[in-house]
């Protein structure tokens, strides 16, 4: 291995972003429209020309925040026109007839399944468009100097190489380096982090389309089959297919861990899931081709160091996507840094110690929201006071402009803090299930429900 020389030009005026998923590449977009020059390091290799992730993907529900950054660099509707509108979930009881819980009572709220990838590449090939942005591939950045802005990195020759400039931030996912750079001053920095996993995994499936192309479930809904310890999800594909991904323990009798044999996973399939099937009868090949992804949360802090450094995105907020708020949590880190750059001139300590100080403690906000959403998703969307609680919620907000049940306080204002969301989300909720699970529910006029929510 070879150590070359300094890749350095005008460092003082030079961006340098570590990670070119969807939150690295928005952001590296969006300062080259600033007028900076941008150097934006990935690890991977251009997925433009080959994405060997199969697997892997998790289908991502696009929603009013992601959407709002993505505005914010003229790129909203050009994303929209790779996405399937979901409006609601299409629960699935074992045994039972399949019923819809709209995500809104109002029509125009709703939320889109796109693909991770399909995204990341319109991203790569907008900031491909900017003369201030250099792209870096198979350059995986292995140390970082994050007082003199200095990154190492490994090139596609297996040489080591270097690079500088003003400053570094990392969007490089959650086995960041630039947080662990960060992590090596903690006494200096009092930094704090945390990594809790869930017991479940995912491992991911496929329904191809019929004959004729078409999907063969409905399409603008995702399928939810919750069965109380697991589930499995379904989202919807522009090409008629559908992403199914299987949330499910390791350790339990019919955990990850003891499904090994094919006679096992055959049992299994018919035991809890009949009806899906006659749907994906190439399902033995996926379950063991497939690989189990791990499901974790993420919180640290401080997010800077020095005013040289900032991570953003999952680097500093990973979270486990049951309320398909991951990836727009991460894109509107980006929108939220640059309205805090329209308020500075370019004292970047100042700034980045006011975006960590913004985002903390709504990131926090959203991460716990997920993990309750994963035990709603997983044990209550069939449960009698829930589906009663999602009818009223339906109700109110197509008769109340005022009201906003709390899966749409997170979704459909985007311009409301997560942490707010949540509080006035939590509160909601607490007073709507226990009238529902009066036998007298449906005899409570809807304007005392009401008056009850919006009671100071």
């Amino acid at each position: 291995m070879l150590l070359v020389t300094d890749m350095n030009r005008n460092s003082d005026k030079k961006i340098i972003i570590v990670g070119a998923g969807l939150c690295g590449t928005l952001l590296a977009i969006r300062m080259a429209q600033r007028g900076f020059h941008v150097a934006l390091y990935e690890k991977r290799s251009d997925m433009r020309k080959g994405f060997e992730d199969a697997g892997r993907s998790i289908n991502l529900a696009l929603s009013d925040r992601g959407l709002l950054a993505l505005e914010l660099a003229g790129l909203k509707n050009t994303v929209l026109e790779q996405c399937i509108p979901i409006r609601g979930r299409m629960v699935h009881p074992l045994g039972e007839k399949p019923f819809l819980s709209p995500y809104s009572g109002r029509s125009s709220n709703y939320i889109n399944s796109v693909s991770r990838s399909g995204l990341n590449i319109t991203l790569l090939n907008e900031a491909e468009k900017f003369n201030n942005i250099e792209m870096h591939f198979n350059c995986g950045v292995v140390d970082v100097d994050l007082p003199n802005a200095s990154i190492q990195f490994r090139n596609g020759k297996d040489e080591f190489q270097k690079d500088s400039g003003a400053i570094i931030i990392g969007t490089d996912g959650a086995g960041s380096v630039v947080r662990s750079g960060i992590m090596r001053y903690s006494t200096e920095l009092l930094f704090n982090y945390s990594q809790d996993f869930l017991r479940h995994g995912y491992k991911e499936l496929s329904m191809t389309p019929d004959k004729a192309g078409n999907w063969k479930l409905e399409k603008e809904v995702l399928h939810i089959y919750p069965r109380g310890d697991f589930m499995i999800i379904a989202l919807p594909n522009l090409d008629g297919s559908f992403t199914l991904t299987m949330f499910h323990p390791y350790d339990t009798v019919w955990g990850f861990n003891n499904l090994q044999s094919k006679d096992e996973v055959v049992s299994f399939f018919e035991k809890f899931y009949p009806t899906l099937l006659p749907f994906i009868p190439h399902y033995l090949e996926e379950y063991f081709e497939n690989p189990v992804g791990t499901l974790g949360t993420i919180k640290c802090y401080p997010w800077q160091a020095f005013g040289k450094a900032l991570i953003m995105g999952d680097a500093a907020h990973a979270i486990v996507p049951f309320y398909g708020q991951g990836m727009n949590a991460s894109l509107e880190d980006v929108r939220v840094f640059d309205e805090i750059l329209n308020e500075h001139d370019s004292d970047w300590k100042d700034i980045f110690k006011k975006f960590q100080d913004v985002r903390y403690q709504n990131t926090n906000a959203i991460a716990d929201l997920a993990i309750d959403n994963y035990y709603e998703m997983r044990d209550y969307v069939d449960d009698i006071p829930f589906i009663r609680k999602r009818k009223i919620e339906m109700q109110l907000e197509k008769q109340y402009p005022d009201y906003y049940s709390k899966y749409s306080l997170v979704t459909f204002q985007p311009e409301l803090p997560y942490s707010i969301a949540m509080k006035k989300g939590r509160a909601q909720d607490q007073i709507l299930l226990e009238l529902c699970k009066r036998e007298d529910f449906d005899q409570i006029p809807l304007n005392e429900y009401h008056r009850r929510l919006t009671a100071e």
